[in-house]
């Protein structure tokens, strides 16, 4: 019986100050502590492709630069698709059995990638599944959020949703500092396999690699195994569930069973999206981008309701939350937030060696050849810069918006990130096309810093917004949804931005991002700081 009282905690009422100060800060601020690092190995898993595929190319792994594009899209997509049951884990199955399984999962991935990079002939189709598999860690935002949003009382939740999500985001830092320099030395040993000669310089935060240094790639997924298993215990000894979010979690291999389950649902359409989405070998090719991302959501929703047993009502409570309008605002306000983040940090690290890396050669007859660029910047060196800023302020936005109103900051940073977004593109256009694109960088560089500082502040914001218009039991899923559809971005912006870099036409990405930024400004207006608005700065 003490362990149960231990693990399953059946009162929890932070909103009561009495409780709050004797028991409950204790509890939550253990709970948080632990969650933090956890998502943070989720977000590190999730967009490693971003880097990995870099220095591939650095290392002549035989694909071309739009097949490695395609592994970050298929890790954004799966992530962001995984979000949708993910968002109904915690009423589900509790969450400390939630935390302590998802966080193990991405051992998966992790020493999958660590076996696959030890040689150049394995085939793509490998690395394919493994950024599939590498979804595990988008999907474990959604969970993390709504479980720490049972935890504290609403007047703490914008910080403390803040420090979750944006220490976890830290995850995309530390992935991109970390990576390059483990890769420079055999850490593991004849364990992890041999090493491969760089080709082309590559880069880490302490300074340039030149070509023909040995490097250990391999070691990108290594490391993370090394952090994960630790971060297991942690949560299955420290962590509790709240039974006033999950009043019946069953025991813990049947919430495992459930939590496998909804992820099941989550593979099997992301799965289905992608073959219809990738061009053959891969897939059938038969489907664009939009379509695809609709028909997943629509199908994972549709299977989630169909659900058997136990699941099936507490889905269709959880369900309600679709037939506020609300829930729809605030989906589109978060993709303007946290989906820049996520497709910017996705796509940034090849954008840099794609756009920068190669310089305009004019021949005697006026041909154009794209050559390699001697004095490129490295990806590696500077990408990590972007998603640091962004991760670091995140609290920042939540707790400016606990005092001033999250809908006001939202507007603010809409306004920088529309100016900020049609610049980037008038630099990008400029590089592209300049016989020395290396003299554009630094600009390109704070513009960008700009819209990672922008979305992490409304990232804040957002969840503070959240956390007002809607309940305890509500808040939950709402966040769930919000960022699994937010998460689509990370899907989106590498494809995009890969497109029309291949088209010779980067700005057009960046311009369309500034469109979509102007609508989100009217939205946030419309519903939450107009005279009369449904809810006055939430």
């Amino acid at each position: 019986m003490e362990g149960r009282i231990m693990t399953d905690i059946e009162k929890w009422n932070p909103e009561d100050t009495d409780f709050w100060d004797s028991r409950g800060r204790k509890i939550a601020n253990r709970n948080l502590w632990i969650s933090i690092p956890s998502l943070l190995m989720g977000f590190a898993i999730w967009l490693m492709w971003g880097i990995v595929t870099v220095q591939m190319i650095n290392l002549g792994f035989p694909f071309a630069p739009a097949e490695l594009f395609t592994l970050t899209a298929i890790a954004g997509l799966t992530g962001a698709t995984l979000r949708i049951p993910a968002s109904f884990m915690i009423r589900i199955s509790g969450g400390r059995n939630t935390i302590f399984l998802t966080t193990l999962l991405l051992v998966i991935p992790a020493a999958g990638a660590g076996m696959a990079l030890q040689s150049q002939d394995t085939p793509l189709w490998v690395f394919q599944l493994l950024a599939f598999l590498s979804g595990i860690g988008g999907g474990n935002f959604a969970c993390s959020m709504s479980n720490i949003s049972g935890f504290f009382p609403k007047k703490q939740q914008g910080l403390a949703l803040g420090l979750n999500a944006g220490l976890g985001n830290f995850g995309v830092t530390t992935m991109q500092i970390l990576i390059p320099l483990v890769m420079t030395a055999g850490v593991f040993g004849a364990f992890a396999g041999g090493s491969m000669t760089l080709l082309s310089d590559s880069g880490t935060l302490i300074g340039r690699i030149a070509a023909g240094t040995e490097t250990w790639i391999q070691n990108a997924g290594w490391i993370w195994v090394v952090f994960l298993i630790p971060l297991g215990f942690a949560g299955w000894f420290g962590m509790n569930n709240l039974l006033t979010i999950t009043p019946n979690p069953g025991n813990a291999l049947s919430a495992f069973g459930k939590i496998l389950g909804l992820y099941v649902v989550g593979f099997a359409t992301a799965g289905l999206g992608l073959y219809l989405y990738l061009p053959a070998p891969t897939g059938l090719g038969v489907l664009n981008m939009w379509v695809t991302m609709i028909l997943i959501m629509g199908l994972t929703l549709f299977i989630l309701r169909m659900l058997p047993g136990s699941i099936k009502p507490n889905i269709k409570r959880q369900f309600q939350i679709f037939s506020d309008k609300h829930t729809w605002s605030m989906s589109v306000l978060y993709i303007l937030t946290f989906g820049s983040f996520i497709g910017f940090s996705m796509a940034l690290p090849l954008s840099i060696t794609v756009i920068f890396g190669y310089l305009n050669e004019v021949a005697i007859d006026g041909t154009v050849t794209r050559v390699v660029n001697p004095n490129a910047p490295s990806a590696l060196t500077y990408a990590w810069i972007g998603p640091f800023i962004g991760a670091l302020i995140r609290p920042l936005g939540g707790w400016i918006s606990d005092k001033v109103g999250g809908s006001i900051v939202t507007q603010v940073i809409s306004v920088v990130m529309v100016i900020a977004s049609v610049a980037a593109g008038y630099v990008m256009q400029l590089a592209y096309s300049s016989t020395h694109p290396e003299q554009y960088f630094f600009l390109f560089l704070v513009l960008f810093l700009v819209l990672f500082a922008a979305s992490g502040i409304g990232n804040g914001s957002t969840f503070r917004t959240i956390g007002v218009i809607y309940d305890r039991e509500k808040a939950g899923p709402v966040l769930g949804w919000t960022s699994a559809v937010a998460a689509y971005g990370a899907f989106v912006a590498p494809i995009v931005i890969g497109e029309q870099v291949k088209a010779g036409t980067p700005e057009v990405a960046m311009y369309g991002f500034a469109v979509f930024y102007a609508l989100c400004l009217v939205l946030n207006w419309w519903f939450y700081l107009r005279p009369n608005a449904y809810v006055k700065n939430p």
